[in-house]
């Protein structure tokens, strides 16, 4: 039995959102990861009346071995984060990795003009920065996640999930300014296991959401 169970994203977000009460009011900018960390991010971006956006992070797979990552690119601008001590024990070609990286660029920037439906990305220069995510297993995408981030300038940046394991947040801790982790089970298994519905988040949600909350803000 875990200590804390979520009922779904949106309670996972709203649990989140009591823990950062602290920065409601402040400058804020929320910034979930696609698909599943967006449901959670704008229940928090609604609770700290603060403006929702997306960074899009796609893993780098093996040539051989796809699921197997390699490194990640993530974000507009297609930082790619690259794992070296693997790519050189694997022997990973330098010009699969640049053509990988140059293909996944150009998706994270089609998925990101559907998901904002045009609108340009939110500004994150000189603000507080919070990542959230829906939960973290190894916590190699959002390491190269809170890499990009950093690169945009905020003045602090937060990072923010409702389960983790051990090894991530040890991982991601010095990366941040600060860390906030609901759960952080002694045995961890798997994200979904800590949901009591942890089913699969389709585009659409995720473009209403942004959506919805680009309607809130111009009210």
């Amino acid at each position: 039995m875990f200590r804390r169970e979520f009922k779904d994203r949106a309670d996972a977000g709203l649990q989140l959102a009591a823990a950062l009460e602290q920065y409601s009011g402040q400058d804020v900018v929320i910034l979930g990861v696609p698909r599943g960390g967006v449901p959670v991010a704008a229940a928090v971006a609604h609770a700290l009346n603060a403006p929702l956006d997306v960074l899009i992070s796609r893993k780098i797979g093996h040539p051989h071995q796809r699921e197997l990552a390699v490194g990640a690119v993530v974000g507009d601008a297609g930082d790619a984060v690259l794992n070296e001590e693997l790519i050189e024990a694997l022997h990973v070609p330098a010009d699969y990795l640049e053509a990988e990286t140059k293909r996944l660029h150009e998706e994270i920037r089609r998925r990101a003009r559907v998901y904002r439906g045009g609108r340009p990305p939110s500004p994150v220069a000189g603000k507080v920065a919070i990542l959230i995510d829906d939960g973290v297993a190894t916590g190699y995408t959002l390491k190269a996640a809170v890499t990009a981030v950093r690169a945009l300038g905020p003045e602090k940046l937060v990072l923010a999930v409702p389960v983790a394991s051990h090894e991530a947040v040890a991982m991601l801790r010095p990366l941040v300014d600060e860390l906030i982790c609901l759960e952080e089970p002694d045995f961890f298994q798997a994200v979904g296991l800590h949901y009591r519905d942890f089913g699969q988040v389709p585009d659409e949600e995720v473009t209403e959401l942004l959506s919805r909350n680009g309607r809130q803000k111009s009210n």
